[in-house]
């Protein structure tokens, strides 16, 4: 699903761009117009894209930009008839075009445009708690519940029979039919991405959006971060326990399970019927598969193949670290044993 909220505010000459990343027109892209930045995978004719790792060397293959940002390392990766701008810090360089087409997405300010349920449309077509602020942009379908003191900002869809508790912010959000979000959520705002340096950090442009399946339940205190290039997506019939993170880009399949205080870095995607216990990390830029387990409190660092059950830190296969931690337990006993004997009385 396309983003329908951000709108490109190209098309601008290649010339200009490559003055505002500050290098030289080197390889004569003549008058070239390019009207959008997308990822690798969504990038058309006249698009702009970019390749940072080899982890997306399958997805650079198939890229129909028209100019790719990539590395020298990296360049041979990408089709012979995209023209290449190589630079030291993909990244960086990205974050600086991104804001030229999309100069709305680097803040998230208060919606200003937020008035009272009672002075919209919705009034009587909402059940809705006390102080409920609905901003412009949003549609709402039949047979919704909006809990005490929710702000449903610009940028936001919803279906049928949907329910949101109190004290829940959403923005840049298409939410389909039947879903719960429960109580103190935050769902839609900028995610985590930004590159450091001593004298101003410098954010990245968050330009997707979230969007959640039907019948999917988020619960209390969850935040879900819309996408910065792609978007943000939760399954249909999936459930998230309380207090989840689910950082930009992250894609969870359909119908799994996720156990309280699990995080997600960005980037990462997971397959259907996955189920992850309580306090579990995924670091980002990886593929968990379907039928996946990933015992509580493990730390995923590395890609996951279908039909896997794993634990620990770094996570592993779980018959290995069941026999690996019966010998760190004999080892831990044989630590505790007294160095003297113990008198008998």
């Amino acid at each position: 699903m396309l983003n329908p909220f951000f709108k490109s505010k190209g098309p601008y000459q290649i010339d200009k761009i490559i003055k505002l990343i500050g290098l030289k027109d080197t390889q004569n892209f003549g008058k070239l117009k390019i009207y959008d930045i997308k990822d690798l995978l969504t990038a058309k004719v006249n698009d702009i894209s970019f390749l940072h790792s080899k982890k997306y060397e399958k997805e650079a293959f198939k890229t129909k930009a028209s100019i790719c940002v990539t590395t020298e390392n990296l360049k041979n990766l990408l089709p012979n008839e995209c023209k290449k701008i190589i630079v030291g810090n993909v990244l960086l360089t990205i974050a600086k075009i991104t804001e030229l087409f999309y100069p709305d997405s680097i803040t998230d300010d208060f919606d200003l445009t937020a008035k009272d349920i009672s002075k919209t449309s919705y009034k009587k077509k909402v059940k809705s708690g006390k102080n409920v602020l609905i901003g412009k942009n949003v549609k709402i379908g039949k047979n919704c519940y909006i809990g005490h003191n929710t702000i449903i900002e610009k940028n936001v869809i919803i279906g049928d029979n949907c329910s949101i508790g109190s004290n829940v912010i959403i923005r840049n959000t298409v939410i389909n039919n039947n879903v719960y979000i429960l109580d103190g959520c935050v769902i839609g705002k900028k995610g985590f991405g930004f590159f450091p340096n001593l004298k101003k950090n410098t954010r990245y442009p968050q330009i997707g959006i979230v969007l959640i399946h039907d019948n999917v339940e988020i619960g209390c205190g969850s935040t879900i971060d819309r996408g910065s290039m792609s978007n943000t997506i939760i399954g249909k019939n999936t459930f998230l326990d309380n207090q989840i993170h689910v950082a930009h880009n992250v894609k969870i399949g359909d119908n799994c399970i996720i156990a309280g205080q699990v995080g997600f870095a960005g980037s990462t995607n997971l397959g259907n019927q996955v189920i992850i216990g309580g306090q579990a990390g995924v670091s980002g830029h990886l593929k968990i598969g379907s039928n996946v387990q990933i015992g509580g409190g493990s730390g995923v660092i590395k890609d996951i193949p279908d039909n896997t059950r794993v634990m620990g830190y770094p996570a592993k296969n779980l018959k290995e670290f069941l026999r690996n931690d019966k010998w760190y337990t004999k080892q831990l006993l044989s630590t505790l044993k007294p160095k003297f004997p113990v008198q008998q009385q």
